[in-house]
């Protein structure tokens, strides 16, 4: 059993006030609490981000909010980075069941069959890594689902193609990207107003490479730019092995749309089909 690693830090830990949250997230972001249509149908993958809810929660149900009304998967693959260096620099937890504050999630028995290769078989890279977690609630608010965690440390073009490879072959699972965009920070820069203007001219290179899913023309631009992305070179090739044509963005915001600090934040809410 995975234990909660940032409940009450990054989502509220108690079970009604995290409801409340994810409620608030769904109206201020989708407009509506999204009325759930079971299966999936054509959106292959979706992109969300993973700060702390109160600033990118309603960008995150934009994504979430089609998910449950175009089809909500029975499976979901999360791709998230690794921030905390431990384990495995390609780590997919197995096997077990992760818990929030709504509940308990099971990992697929599926999971087992993408071990091999770059892909470890690895509990520790888990273990403490927010990325990953901060989505269950959002899945959990909608319906039961099972999930297979895959935490990435490694971003270079070869690694996330073979890891796109392995993934492709679960074509019953929607795959989530968790990512954030740019983080810069206020000592570069002279004003709000310019640290906000860099953010969201170096996020829009990384998004037009995505809306025109190009996984490796992504990977070059993020890697020049030094965009703080994860999982988004692997889940294109993914989605496009399984047929997916087009990809649209639904919101774009950064953290200063909330409040100004000494970092800034690109968030970003993209569904592929």
């Amino acid at each position: 059993m995975r234990r909660p690693a940032v409940a009450g830090a990054f989502y509220p830990a108690n079970r009604e006030k995290l409801v409340e949250e994810i409620e608030r997230s769904f109206i201020k972001g989708f407009g509506r609490i999204p009325e759930v249509k079971k299966g999936m149908e054509k959106i292959k993958g979706i992109v969300v981000p993973h700060a702390g809810y109160i600033y990118s929660g309603y960008v995150a149900a934009m994504a979430y909010g089609e998910v449950a009304e175009n089809g909500f998967a029975e499976k979901f693959i999360i791709i998230g980075p690794n921030h905390t260096g431990y384990g495995s620099p390609v780590a997919l937890m197995s096997h077990g069941e992760w818990e929030t504050p709504l509940g308990r999630v099971k990992i697929s028995e599926d999971a087992k069959k993408l071990v091999g290769g770059i892909i470890d078989d690895d509990e520790l890279a888990h273990r403490y890594e927010h990325s990953i977690e901060v989505q269950l609630p959002f899945l959990q608010y909608l319906g039961s689902f099972e999930f297979i965690p895959v935490c990435l440390a490694m971003q270079d073009y070869e690694t996330s193609i073979e890891v796109g490879e392995i993934l492709a072959e679960a074509e019953d699972a929607i795959i989530i990207a968790s990512t954030d965009f740019s983080h810069v920070s206020f000592s570069k820069f002279p004003s709000e107003e310019d640290i906000e203007r860099n953010v969201r001219e170096r996020d829009k290179m990384a998004i037009e490479k995505i809306l025109a899913l190009d996984e490796k023309g992504l990977i070059e631009v993020v890697e020049e730019e030094n965009i703080t992305m994860c999982g988004y070179g692997g889940v294109l090739h993914a989605v496009k092995k399984r047929g997916a044509k087009k990809a649209r963005l639904l919101k774009y915001a950064t953290s200063y749309d909330i409040e100004p600090g000494t970092y800034c934040v690109g968030y970003a809410a993209i569904v592929v089909e």
